[in-house]
């Protein structure tokens, strides 16, 4: 029966696309099994619910009555949500980076009815235009090259298949050495924009990752040349237009080199990571634009970005009560769109006249100098030199300081400056809101759990901690739920229904934010629900051939390749992130296996840092913890101990551990701290690196000092 598929559906994008003229169906074995019988090709299009240019084409062709009749005649169509599904969308990906191109969403792919790729691009507009050919031409003729020359289609999928199966199966193995950080860091400030900040050259990603092990390579070393590339690209980014100075929160990308225009969509990830990043340089720099980033974006995502549920796993539960408060935990949801009233960052824009008309002459006069408004927009003119869109921006303001980044605003402009911003939020909340997608993603909500562990723990805000453990309650109690007879995560939750079993990323993540949780808290109980995680990885994830773990779990559906990866994506890799929490989990429960496992992983990945070091930040972070970790051990209760511990979590010092302990005799024998007690009955600390520990030290300004010391000598 042709019909579109998608309205039973939960996606939020997948429902964008419910009422498509389009015979969509969503991914799954009655498509598979449709493309077989029909004897058809497969149209793939993959996006996500907050891609602006998914929206363009989106309108441009899949809205068109004469654009889907020929997707309907020639082909079976499939559509995927890349959030709800990355397994699909990575394995199609890589499959067009295979046939040389860059890559990006709307991803337009054409498969054999088996699933099999053959080729495919991105964007396709509906009439040439771009340098690119029109969607209704690229469909008539795949369509016939499908017909009339099977060989050709044979050829370029029998090639594609086997470079993705050759892509898993490949082990590249090694012994990193203990320089690796620090060169990598030297090659990383070659690159870096002087002027601007980031990578050089435009489109500008925040690239945390990256800025990440360069901090720590400052950390250990002193370099200023190490550090200056961080807080430059830092500064640019939190006073440019790819951040929402009314609302809080960093847009994905920006499409010039000036971090000026972005394209608006607010994801959960990027967030999470820049929180995460913004947090670890203010604790070094007690930088004020930085902290003000930092509790703005967090009072963005508790405020528009949490979503209530677990309603539908409390038959799971044994008690009305149980029952209520999974009803009441808030999770993070994903993102939201680039796009208002089908118009891209129409919610977030200002036209000088906007401005004079809301303000007083004095109060235009400040904030338009503050926040590049004039006459003629910025807009425009952020985007010379990238994808031409007309006039349609003239006149039109992104909100910026990008003339102060250089030059911080004062506490007394700020304060200036602060009810006006006010005021604009209250006009601006009048308008039309952008999209939000509401899904709950298990791997983006470990990163949000995981920063808003470490910036309430740096930050001494408890409402953080407790919003990261309410998350971390949610993912765990109504997304972990028993699947043939074992408790099993799941990936994605929405409206009540969960979706497909754990990819690995999600598995890791969530074991990294218990560890944050951990430390942030003092509660051993999470050191074991990062354990419980770590075995169901075990146990269905992990390659015994060639050691790792796969993206899929060995009961997942099948598809035409099981990939393994230690790059990251717009998200870190699963092999990346591991080897850093099994070692932190070593430490804080003294299992030696985590120790092994985490080198395991290290070395099965070592020859990829002769290939290309750029997708592998959350790797070489993993292995500047393996190598240097620094364990602070506080002897004492939690009250006794909160104000060693709130020093040890505010200094910057990724690869630390704090543990809370009331007795150290119960550390194993082979613990360094075993046996260590408290100096003159007060609450005392002890830095270990190593089979070392410092003497014991109860002043919270002598354990900064010991601190300093163990990150830059492990």
């Amino acid at each position: 029966m042709s019909r579109n598929f998608l309205r039973a559906e939960t996606s939020p994008y997948l429902l964008q696309h419910a009422d498509n003229p389009v015979h969509w169906r969503p991914w799954g074995p009655e498509a598979l099994a449709a493309a077989k019988k029909e004897k058809k090709p497969i149209l793939l299009s993959v996006g996500y619910a907050a891609c602006h240019w998914c929206h363009v084409m989106a309108h441009e062709s899949f809205e068109d009555e004469a654009v889907a009749t020929v997707m309907n005649e020639h082909f079976v169509n499939i559509k995927v949500d890349r959030e709800e599904r990355p397994d699909i969308d990575a394995i199609y990906m890589s499959a067009l980076h295979l046939l040389g191109q860059q890559g990006g969403w709307p991803l337009t792919m054409f498969l054999t009815p088996e699933g099999e790729p053959f080729w495919g691009g991105t964007y396709f507009p509906k009439d040439a235009a771009y340098g690119r050919p029109g969607f209704t031409d690229v469909l008539n003729e795949v369509a016939r090259i499908f017909r009339e020359e099977p060989a050709k289609v044979y050829k370029n999928r029998q090639a594609l298949v086997d470079a993705l199966q050759k892509q898993s199966a490949t082990a590249r193995p090694g012994e990193p050495t203990p320089q690796v950080p620090i060169v990598v860091a030297e090659k990383l400030v070659e690159i870096m924009d002087p002027e601007h900040g980031g990578i050089r050259g435009a489109p500008k990603f925040p690239q945390a990752p990256l800025l990440s092990l360069m901090w720590r390579a400052h950390l250990r070393t002193g370099r200023e040349d190490f550090a200056a590339p961080v807080t430059r690209a830092l500064d640019h980014m939190s006073e440019g237009g790819i951040y929402d100075h009314l609302g809080g929160g960093y847009a994905r990308y920006s499409v010039d080199e000036f971090w000026l225009a972005p394209h608006f969509e607010k994801m959960l990830y990027d967030n999470a990571v820049l929180i995460d990043l913004l947090t670890m340089v203010w604790a070094e720099t007690g930088k004020p634009l930085y902290e003000r980033r930092v509790r703005e974006t967090v009072e963005w995502v508790a405020r528009e970005m949490t979503v209530e549920g677990g309603a539908e796993q409390g038959a799971l539960l044994d008690s009305t009560l149980a029952r209520r408060e999974a009803q009441n935990k808030k999770a993070f949801a994903a993102s939201l769109d680039a796009d208002s009233e089908g118009v891209e960052g129409k919610f977030y824009v200002w036209s000088e006249a906007e401005i004079d008309n809301l303000f007083t002459p004095g109060e235009a006069t400040l904030f338009k100098r503050f926040y590049g408004v004039t006459g003629p927009g910025n807009w425009e003119h952020a985007e010379q030199g990238a994808q031409s869109r007309g006039d349609a921006h003239q006149g039109v303001n992104i909100l910026n300081r990008l003339a102060r980044a250089d030059s911080p605003v004062t506490a007394e402009e700020e304060a200036s400056l602060e009810p006006l911003r006010a005021r604009l939020f209250a006009e601006r909340d009048m308008r039309v809101h952008p999209g939000f997608d509401d899904k709950v993603l298990a791997d983006w909500n470990g990163l949000m759990i995981a920063a808003l562990a470490r910036a309430g723990a740096t930050f001494g805000e408890s409402e953080w901690v407790e919003m990261a453990g309410q998350a971390f309650r949610f993912v765990m109690e109504t997304m972990r739920v028993e699947t043939n007879g074992t408790r099993r995560l799941h990936h994605a939750w929405r409206d009540g229904k969960l979706q497909h079993i754990a990819m690995a990323d999600d598995l890791a993540n969530m074991a990294d934010a218990a560890v944050a949780l951990a430390e942030a808290t003092g509660d051993e109980g999470y050191a074991a629900e990062a354990e419980s995680l770590v075995a169901e990885l075990d146990a269905h994830y992990r390659d015994q051939a060639n050691d790792g773990y796969f993206f899929t779990a060995d009961d997942a559906p099948a598809l035409i390749v099981r990939r393994r990866t230690v790059a990251d994506d717009a998200t870190p890799a699963a092999n990346g992130t591991l080897p850093g929490t099994l070692t932190k989990l070593a430490l804080m429960t003294g299992k030696q296996e985590y120790f092994t496992r985490a080198d395991e992983l290290i070395r099965a990945f070592a020859g990829e840092l002769q290939e290309n070091i750029f997708p592998l930040g959350s790797y070489i972070a993993s292995l500047d913890t393996r190598l240097r970790p620094v364990q602070v051990v506080l002897i004492g209760s939690l009250e006794e101990t909160a104000e060693l511990a709130r020093t040890a979590l505010g200094l910057s010092c990724p690869a630390r551990v704090v543990m809370r302990i009331e007795d150290a005799a119960t550390l194993p024998a082979s613990h360094p701290a075993h046996g260590k007690g408290k100096q003159d009955g007060k609450p005392t600390a002890y830095v270990c690196a190593g089979e070392t520990c410092s003497l014991p030290v109860t002043k919270a300004d002598e354990l900064i000092e010991e601190l300093k010391r163990a990150r830059a000598n492990a």
